[in-house]
């Protein structure tokens, strides 16, 4: 039986580390990095705070050393094989045991193994991890190739290093070296867990269930056990899984093998995603034994059939994906790491960001290719919640070298990555890269980002093939060969892999691929152009906003208040991006009254963008299959494109979003032809039956006309039910001081969505102090808060002194309809629970503005 002893923190390890120019060792944790361990220490400020970022550039230019010592169980020493294994090392590691070389690492994304037998104690061990600094090794590497290569988001100013990008030279996580949401810290550490396995006779070292059949009657399987023996002979395999077993006698060799074990499970439970079902998941254990040794491995799966469908239809080439048969709408957003130094990050931060996009109505998030391969938690996570995840290997916005040592350490790491990941059910596609193909645009020269024009043709013959080579061969090779089935999209956005100047997407490429629409936020468009641009599937598209007050604090004082000031302008990495929301702000809001309120009105922005653009790519729901905006997260707190910020907390986007993703949603729109529309839009599996019903009041609350239209959809649809000219609303009325609100009403009457919808722009509409009443009512669960308005309330923000999240929030308050929120409290093992919020604050937009 294999046995494991972790090496970490928490295991036998005792870790201590230093510069390694210095003689004094200090105390270390591991997993974790040299800014967090110096910060533990008082060697360092806090890096998020004020300007400290460009003060701690200095510590990426120096080597560090970490130390363990321990002692090793006898249990453990009685093995005849003992492996040290490193799940993560960050990035490049020379490794020594008892003043023996055992490894030298590369590769952040790789999983590092050494035989270390000869070299283990039973007492009194020592490990020595020396980090080389990764900048000297990017600048050595840059000097080696003679020219450098496009990495528009490497902060190298910064970094002190002027224009020398160095990110693209090493396999670490590129937001490391600054991003445009991202500071600069280029860390080193061992970032993953650390141990000690040993075994003896056999051992299994991977268990991976190929799923190569699955429908509603019957799922075939394959078990397939990579075994390694000490010795050759007959051995024992056997599967199970809730009451079904299955075994096979096998003769085995000595070394590495792998053993397969087909299983039939008739009428399983399928793993279904957030929305269309349960994400049920099997647990399987595989066994070996021979001449009395045996070993066992476990394995978590969803049995499912998933794929990307890419096939003509009447609008051009669908880009959907279905699962057991079903098209699935794609809802969610963009995922980044969850903060600046990975290990900070704990299960249950993982936990609150996957609870919260369950509470938001998603079925997927994309893991961009900036970042890392995320922790286990994560994607253990996505499957038992059902969220689907768009998996990009770690590549974006650069291009990367083409030497053989490079891309066998990339083949390597794919290898690494996708063996370790196979088994999710969440697991919906790889993808290449992030924007590389359309940036660099090899086929079309009037294309691309400029790049292609910094370089020679033998330059850019080179890299262009140098991309090939990774994203064409060796990462759909890898995915092909390590879990067959899954599908691989070679770039986001492309159109097709055609070899021609029609394979680069642009925001105009709506027939067929995945797009990125951008140009409400860089060209400062107004939010109605995301109508116009509604691809088959829109992976990115995004708005920024601040934080709200308290967690601005959290890294600057009274007196940095203001757009301008030098911590304002650090934490904002979008060049231009403070005056874009200002200008921005101008358009669609009055005045704000003082720093606070430009918090709150920038928060608004982004609300407002992201439920247009949400809303219109739903009602497109068919020719349009797929909505994840930019960004669900933050890497530390600043104004980014999140929806919620860095400590969890969601911004006004959030709460949008969750209303624009509801799994039945009523859209209401202005047509170019002066209609209003609504639209309703399901992505249950059933049909819908229900009522609209429609309330013109003014804004004292007062009924000027009152209509019902019945509703009638398939099972996920998008059916536009009624067009009326604005006109005939607001004949005779001022259209400053009018409302109307829609409901839709289940068949029973249960109220199922509520929208409001006005017939002027939002700053010049007349409205007056609401007069907000609030009446909260303690139950067992927690805290229910009913609130009424003597006048029209827009975007009532209710802030609460606990952590958690309502149940809606920044919604409008019409007078004669009341609205009851519970308070969900963040924490516990499922996340969110019925709480009390403490004190709570209710505020609109009345009080933000200037009159």
């Amino acid at each position: 039986m294999t046995i494991s002893v972790s090496l970490a923190t928490q295991g036998i390890g005792q870790w201590t580390f230093r510069r390694s120019d210095e003689a004094e060792w200090l105390p270390a944790r591991v997993p974790g990095c040299v800014h967090t361990d110096l910060k533990a220490n008082g060697r360092i400020p806090d890096p998020f705070y004020g300007a400290n970022e460009l003060s701690l550039q200095w510590i990426d230019k120096h080597d560090w050393e970490y130390a363990a010592a321990f002692d090793v169980p006898a249990e453990l020493m009685a093995q005849s094989k003992v492996e040290l294994v490193f799940d993560g090392l960050d990035t490049f590691a020379e490794v020594s045991l008892n003043g023996a070389f055992v490894l030298r690492a590369d590769n952040m994304f790789r999983r590092w193994r050494a035989d270390v037998r000869p070299f283990l104690k039973d007492r009194g061990n020592e490990l020595r991890v020396l980090f080389r600094s990764p900048v000297a090794a990017g600048l050595e590497r840059l000097e080696r190739q003679g020219f450098g290569l496009p990495a528009v988001n490497d902060h190298s100013e910064d970094g002190g290093l002027g224009e020398r990008k160095v990110s693209v030279f090493a396999r670490k996580a590129p937001y490391h070296y600054g991003w445009d949401w991202g500071p600069r810290f280029v860390t080193c550490g061992v970032w993953r867990d650390v141990r000690l396995e040993g075994w003896s006779g056999l051992r299994i070292r991977d268990l991976f269930l190929r799923q190569d059949r699955v429908t509603a009657d019957e799922a075939r399987i394959t078990a397939v056990i990579e075994v390694e023996a000490e010795r050759a002979g007959e051995a024992g395999v056997r599967l199970e899984t809730e009451g079904h077993a299955w075994e096979k006698r096998v003769m085995l060799r000595s070394g590495l093998q792998t053993v397969e074990i087909a299983a039939a499970i008739p009428n399983p439970r399928l793993w279904w995603c957030r929305g269309l079902g349960e994400p049920h998941l099997y647990a399987f254990v595989a066994t070996v034994e021979s001449g009395g040794a045996y070993d066992a491995a476990r394995a978590r799966t969803g049995l499912r059939s998933l794929r990307l469908v890419r096939e003509p239809d009447e609008h051009g080439t669908s880009f959907y994906f279905e699962l057991n048969g079903v098209p699935v709408f794609a809802k969610g957003a963009n995922h980044i790491p969850g903060d600046s130094f990975v290990t900070e990050m704990t299960r249950e931060r993982y936990r609150h960001e996957i609870a919260s996009a369950a509470l938001s109505h998603f079925n997927m998030l994309r893991v961009w290719g900036g970042g890392v391969y995320e922790d286990d938690a994560f994607y253990d996570l996505c499957d038992e919640y059902g969220i689907l995840v768009w998996q990009d290997f770690m590549f974006a916005c650069s291009m990367y070298p083409g030497d053989a040592a490079f891309l066998d350490s990339v083949r390597a790491e794919a290898a690494d990555q996708i063996r370790r990941l196979r088994n999710h059910p969440c697991i919906a596609l790889w993808c290449g890269n992030n924007e590389i193909d359309i940036a660099w645009a090899q086929h079309d020269a009037n294309a691309g980002w400029g790049w292609k024009e910094l370089y020679t043709e033998g330059e850019r013959r080179n890299i262009w093939e140098a991309y090939e080579a990774l994203f064409h061969r060796i990462l759909p090779e890898a995915v092909a060969e390590h879990a067959p089935g899954a599908s691989y999209w070679p770039s986001s956005p492309m159109r097709a892999l055609t070899g021609r100047a029609d394979q680069h997407a642009s925001a105009d490429s709506l027939r067929e691929g995945d797009i990125h629409y951008w140009d409400v936020w860089h060209a400062e468009a107004p939010f109605a152009k995301y109508r116009d641009h509604v691809g088959r599937f829109v992976s990115e598209y995004g708005f920024q906003s601040f934080p709200e007050w308290k967690t601005v604090r959290s890294f600057a004082e009274p007196e940095d208040m203001e757009l301008e000031s030098e911590v304002m302008r650090l934490h904002q990495k979008n060049e231009g991006g403070n005056r874009r929301i200002r200008r921005c702000m101008e358009a669609y809001f009055r005045e704000p009254r003082d720093f606070a309120a430009f918090l709150y009105l920038s928060q608004l922005l982004q609300a407002e963008a992201m439920k247009e653009a949400i809303e219109a790519h739903r009602r497109s729901r068919g020719r349009c299959m797929g909505s994840l905006y930019w960004q669900m997260n933050d890497c530390w707190p600043a104004p980014s494109w999140s929806g919620m910020d860095y400590f969890g907390r969601w911004k006004a986007a959030q709460y949008t979003v969750r209303r624009s993703f509801r799994d039945v949603m009523l859209s209401v729109a202005d047509s170019d032809a002066g209609d209003v529309e609504f639209c309703v839009v399901t992505d249950e599996p059933v049909p819908f039956e229900g009522t609209l019903r429609l309330r013109l009041v003014d804004f004292e609350g007062r009924l000027l006309e009152e209509r019902a239209v019945p509703v009638a959809l398939p099972a996920g649809a998008a059916v536009k039910v009624l067009a009326v000219p604005a006109s005939a609303w607001t004949a005779g009325r001022d259209p400053r001081r009018i409302v109307l609100a829609g409901e839709l009403l289940r068949a029973d009457g249960s109220l199922e969505d509520s929208r409001t919808h006005y017939f002027a722009p939002g700053r010049e509409l007349m409205l007056e102090v609401p007069d907000i009443r609030v009446t909260a009512e303690e139950t067992d669960g927690g805290t229910l808060l009913t609130l009424h308005a003597r006048s029209l309330a827009r975007y009532v923000w209710l802030s609460a002194e606990a952590e958690g999240v309502f149940t809606d929030n920044f919604f409008d308050l019409v007078p004669g309809i009341p609205k009851t929120v519970a308070f969900l409290a963040r924490g516990g093992p499922d996340a969110f629970a019925p709480g009390r919020p403490g004190r709570v604050e209710v505020r609109s937009l009345i009080d933000f503005v200037k009159s």
